[in-house]
């Protein structure tokens, strides 16, 4: 991975319950209609400056490992969570990284969000990836999320077009291969962006919004929008959907750069929780050799 420089522009970012358990299936779940974002006045985009400049474009990640509490089959299970991220530029239409330098790339600030924890015998691995445009005036233009266990493995992809483009793979009968359209809302996946970017910007009071892919697949729930009231006090922004009997409580730095401390997740009354153990900046993409193991034990994840 690198950086990409222009002297014109700064730089252009399931699982499932047990493997003996019955999924829940909606294949006929009807949608929030609501106004998509496209048919709006555009927002004014956000304005970096040097501070913002300077951390971001970098030509390094920000890395931040966590303390993990995951709740699952009613215990809970001891692991880690990852943040990593990292500006970088992308192509509207293919929405993938760019290659070259381009004026037309979008500059995207990107989180790939990671998780590991035991449930038993057997792991989970869990990722979540965002991207998310730094004019933070528009939707994730793309998240993704891929769950793994012993059990299998399932995949969802969510693009935004002139609606929500969503694919879902799962090895569960009933889900298997899914592909469907959503009306735009608010995601929940880019929330975790935008207030990096600028938290005042985060969605609050009543709204509608879309829960994050990694807790729908783990939970079988449908992808859609669903009723919800957001607050958001300097330093700690909540989110409660009360018709999945969810809250989630994302403390955060109330100062530039919005650095992430904590977070918890309380679904029928089971939490989970991830606190703060270490942040580093580096070009990880380059750090690969043997030697860099060492790393690994500064973010405290051996």
């Amino acid at each position: 991975m690198q950086f990409l420089k222009s002297s014109l522009f700064i730089f252009s970012a399931f699982l499932i319950l047990g493997c003996k358990e019955q999924p829940k299936t909606d294949t006929k779940t009807t949608y929030n209609q609501v106004e998509s974002v496209a048919k709006k006045a555009k927002l004014p985009a956000f304005k970096t400056n040097k501070q913002f400049n300077d951390y971001w474009y970098s030509g390094q990640a920000e890395i931040t490992s966590y303390q993990l509490e995951q709740s699952r089959y009613g215990e809970i299970r001891k692991g880690t969570a990852v943040l990593v991220f990292v500006t970088e530029p992308f192509l509207k239409n293919d929405q993938v990284k760019a290659d070259q330098s381009n004026p037309s790339n979008i500059n995207v600030l990107k989180l790939n969000a990671t998780k590991k924890f035991n449930t038993g015998i057997y792991p989970y691995s869990i990722m979540q990836s965002t991207f998310y445009p730094v004019s933070n005036n528009q939707h994730a233009l793309k998240v993704s999320a891929s769950v793994q266990e012993w059990c299998g493995h399932v995949y969802t992809q969510l693009n935004n077009r002139e609606q929500f483009q969503v694919t879902s793979h799962s090895y569960f009968q009933g889900e298997a291969d899914q592909n469907f359209n959503l009306e735009k809302n608010s995601l929940e996946n880019q929330l975790w962006t935008q207030l990096r970017i600028d938290p005042t910007s985060l969605p609050t009071g009543n709204i509608n919004i879309i829960p994050s892919l990694e807790y729908t697949r783990l939970n079988h729930t449908p992808l859609k929008a669903y009723n919800a009231f957001a607050e958001n006090k300097p330093g700690q922004y909540t989110l409660t959907i009360k018709d999945l009997d969810r809250k989630l409580t994302i403390n955060y730095n109330p100062n530039f750069p919005f650095d992430i401390q904590s977070w918890e997740e309380v679904q029928n009354g089971n939490l989970t929780k991830a606190t703060k153990i270490k942040t580093l900046q580096s070009d990880y993409w380059n750090k690969k050799s043997n030697t860099d193991l060492e790393l690994r034990k500064t973010l405290g994840l051996e």
